[in-house]
């Protein structure tokens, strides 16, 4: 029988910290199957998903479609996964 499997703090925060990379089409497709299938199966993801969705979108719009030089993107990549990394071990730490 196939059991259903919850989400983890842990699978959000890796997936929120890929969002971007997701939202961007950078992702390799086994790293897109992941972020979609937790995206299916965790509400608060998806409502979080949307809301970077639509950021982007006005950002998007506003700045009309300037690129971040790669290397801001790198740093701001490892700045978010080192927040979701600490977040982690916090929520780990109190529960």
């Amino acid at each position: 029988m196939n059991e259903e499997r919850k989400p983890t703090e842990a699978d959000c925060a890796e997936v929120l910290a890929d969002i971007y990379v997701y939202l961007d089409h950078e992702c390799d497709g086994q790293r897109k199957e992941v972020v979609q299938r937790h995206l299916d199966d965790c509400g608060s993801c998806l409502e979080r998903y949307g809301i970077e969705r639509q950021l982007k979108e006005l950002l998007h719009r506003k700045c009309g479609g300037d690129h971040a030089p790669s290397e801001l993107r790198d740093r701001l990549k490892a700045s978010i996964r080192e927040y979701t990394s600490f977040t982690s071990i916090e929520i780990e730490r109190e529960g």
